[in-house]
């Protein structure tokens, strides 16, 4: 650790190492499971950026790359439950394996709208690959096809995730101190 943040981080859950190896991990098992089959790789903004973009490199089928954006936060550290769509894609999906690629998946309901979105567009196949899954919060049937670590009830910042836009830049993931959290 050394970051300006540092000091408000309670306790880090992974180390830079420790997301590295499960990322690299989790590539080569996407790689296995489509082949030379060529995926649209949907990255769902903002949190996922600096996880899609380590991912990218360790897939080595051939892929086409797009992002998305839908928000049920609102700048909170606390679920609003309503989906605000913000960003569509481009790529056109009929006919193609999509792979969505979320940092967190706690609700589900950010992801299950941005799902239900695309399916209606006739994708090939459809499978989520998250950073984070943090199902004790889940209040919707999804479930990831890949990944990355599960997550207990924790506020979590760092390698993307924010409070109000701050702490993505850290190449690790923290718990925020409460003392932190200003709203």
């Amino acid at each position: 650790m050394n970051h300006p943040f540092d000091k408000n981080i309670a306790q880090v859950l992974f180390t830079k190492e420790q997301l590295q190896k499960r990322i690299a991990e989790l590539g080569q098992q996407i790689s296995q499971d489509y082949g030379q089959e060529e995926i649209v790789v949907i990255c769902v903004l903002k949190g996922a950026v600096p996880f899609c973009a380590d991912l990218v490199r360790h897939i080595t089928c051939p892929m086409a790359i797009d992002f998305m954006a839908a928000s049920t936060y609102g700048g909170t550290s606390a679920s609003s439950g309503v989906v605000r769509f913000q960003k569509d894609i481009e790529e056109d999906v009929y006919g193609r394996h999509v792979l969505f690629v979320e940092d967190i998946i706690d609700s589900g309901l950010t992801l299950r709208y941005l799902t239900d979105h695309i399916r209606l567009r006739h994708p090939k196949s459809l499978k989520i690959c998250c950073l984070m899954d943090k199902a004790v919060k889940r209040k919707t049937d999804l479930h990831p096809d890949y990944v990355g670590f599960d997550l207990g009830d924790h506020f979590i910042v760092g390698y993307g995730f924010d409070y109000e836009e701050s702490y993505r830049n850290m190449d690790y993931i923290g718990v925020l101190k409460p003392e932190a959290i200003t709203s």
